[in-house]
């Protein structure tokens, strides 16, 4: 291995794997952490609420019992009144019903049904109809001792659902009953569901809501509303279920009152995604924290690791200096650590070296520094003598020798610099094909990806029409350097970049656009490039790549065919040029 891939494996093995493993571990207990402090929390709000229940049902539990004992309530239940005068008269000599109502604000109303055809209705006192009779919760408190809750429309109040007290009262001496019929009033249901953290619902044993913190839900099936469950088969307790598709915790509590055969349940949901939000979040910053400090010691490492290499590299190439048989070389390497040491003892060995040869190249030494300096000579005449042809021969070698080692990417990304070079080069002062360009553009952006991996994306849009249309050379490629490298290579993230073209209906104008959504800029920074693009003088800070452009269109087409702009930060920069496109040479 290399050093640099022996640091990088250190790095991952010592540091990355034990911190992920480290913040996996601890983010999973802190979520449970939250969710449990979370059930905790709606456990104790769910007997709060059931405290404050079972006080309020236990007031027309003892107003019922009350008057089942009330010798006047039978009396006027069951006596045979000759006029109606009679009637008003027991009704004003023992408003019972009344009274109740002013002692205890929780009550909205008390019905009495009987079946006595000489009272009159009067919403307290009243006369079972065939409806009522048949109602439900008629029957059911006609075959029961035992106070029954049920959740129904009031007669008084058409269209309007009350919580209910229904019981059944004997009148002992006239072997006669009635059905008593206590309503509590729906602000106090809500008054204590008030404040509530989560969605928290008190329902009867038909699973109807009878009072909810979303008040828009109440006098609904559970299964109707949002939360979109049943409780069937669920008893007192906690439990882990699907609400909406999404992962919750349902805390279920029963109420039953004294004396009572049924009673309401407290349901509580707490949405587990909502609970585990800051938990998660704090999860993601440790992950970005993690993946900063990742990205710096990559940083670090490949820098020293490359310090380290060049420095060796140079040990290297001045051996291979001795090895060819040139011992006049001494190594230039700073440092205390062992390259620099390595390279102390390396150039006194090589001074020992020439101490004993010293007698020996005495009598030649004038000749080999003569042939020392033609060597020079020729190597620079060498070099000077390089040509494009020999670049894209020597180009064309790594690529063939990375594709014979299988470096398939290395030996594309050659390929693509060598086609990049070659088009550069036979561009001329004329024209070329959009196409031609378009390729130019291609070979650059897959290039950069090779550099960026996947924080560059690309995408090409080009209409068939507009390939052969010529346009003046190098005229995109300078706009997409501008995006990757001003808009996309300091974001963290990457972005993309899309090159579109259209032709006009007429086929007389071709449209350019290349857009990103990169870090953009502000509006006065647009402003000041867009000065900048104009001002024929070079400056330091402009953007020499795109203000060639612009120039180079009004040159040619005028001052209509210049370059538009638009960007807002963090949002990219979208560029859009239109070309004429019936010309053939300019």
């Amino acid at each position: 291995m290399k050093i640099r891939t022996k640091l990088f494996l250190s790095l991952v093995l010592v540091v990355i794997v034990p911190l992920l493993i480290v913040g996996l571990f601890l983010t999973s207990q802190f979520r449970e952490k939250v969710l449990d402090d979370a059930v905790a929390q709606s456990l104790n709000n769910v007997e709060r609420i059931k405290q404050r229940m079972s006080q309020l049902l236990a007031v027309p539990i003892d107003v019922a019992s009350t008057l089942m004992y009330d010798k006047k309530l039978y009396d006027i239940a069951n006596t045979s009144f000759a006029s109606s005068g009679e009637v008003f008269r027991a009704y004003n000599e023992y408003p019972i019903f009344q009274r109740i109502r002013e002692i205890h604000k929780e009550i909205r109303s008390i019905r009495l049904y009987v079946d006595n055809p000489t009272l009159l209705n009067n919403w307290e006192y009243m006369k079972a109809d065939t409806a009522t009779q048949a109602a439900y919760w008629y029957k059911e408190a006609l075959d029961s001792q035992m106070a029954l809750w049920y959740y129904f429309d009031e007669e008084t109040n058409p269209g309007t659902k009350y919580l209910n007290l229904v019981r059944r009262i004997d009148f002992l001496g006239y072997r006669t009953s009635g059905i008593l019929v206590i309503s509590l009033q729906r602000s106090e249901l809500t008054n204590i569901l008030m404040n509530e953290p989560f969605d928290t619902m008190i329902i009867d044993e038909n699973n109807r809501i009878v009072a909810s913190t979303r008040a828009a839900d109440e006098g609904l099936e559970l299964s109707d509303v949002s939360v979109g469950m049943t409780l069937d088969g669920f008893k007192d307790g906690t439990f882990n279920t699907l609400v909406d598709g999404k992962r919750s915790k349902v805390v279920v509590e029963s109420i039953t009152p004294t004396a009572s055969r049924n009673g309401l349940r407290i349901v509580s949901v707490i949405g587990i995604e909502g609970i585990v939000k800051d938990a998660n979040r704090i999860g993601m910053l440790g992950l970005m924290i993690m993946l900063f400090s990742l990205i710096v010691a990559i940083i670090l490492i490949s820098f020293v690791s490359k310090l380290l290499a060049n420095r060796m590299l140079r040990l290297s190439r001045e051996m291979n200096k001795v090895a060819s048989g040139n011992l006049n070389v001494a190594l230039q390497i700073d440092g205390n650590d062992e390259v620099g040491q390595l390279a102390r003892q390396f150039n006194g060995m090589m001074h020992s070296i020439r101490d004993l040869m010293e007698e020996v190249r005495e009598s030649n030494e004038q000749q080999n520094l003569l042939k020392i300096k033609q060597k020079e000579i020729k190597l620079r005449m060498m070099a000077s003598q390089i040509n494009p042809h020999f670049l894209f021969n020597a180009l064309e070698s790594i690529r063939m020798k990375a594709h014979m080692n299988k470096q398939t990417e290395i030996a594309q990304t050659v390929k693509l610099l060598g086609t990049l070079m070659r088009k550069n080069l036979e561009i001329g002062g004329s024209s070329i094909k959009l196409d031609d360009e378009i390729e130019i553009v291609r070979c650059y952006l897959e290039i950069q990806r090779f550099r960026f991996g996947d924080r560059l994306g690309f995408e090409l849009d080009i209409d068939p029409a507009s390939l052969q249309v010529r346009v003046p050379p190098l005229i995109v490629q300078p706009l997409v350097e501008n995006s990757v490298v001003h808009g996309l290579e300091s974001k963290e993230e990457g972005g993309c970049v899309v090159i579109r073209t259209t032709m006009s209906d007429d086929y007389k104008k071709l449209m350019i656009e290349i857009s990103d959504n990169g870090e953009g800029m502000t509006e006065e920074r647009l402003k000041q490039l867009m000065e900048s693009l104009d001002d024929m003088e070079d400056r330091e800070g402009y953007r020499i790549g795109m203000r060639n452009v612009h120039q180079r269109l009004k040159l040619t087409y005028g001052d209509e065919y210049a370059l538009t702009l638009e960007s807002a930060p963090d949002e990219g920069t979208f560029i859009r040029m239109t070309l004429p496109a019936g010309r053939e040479a300019w």
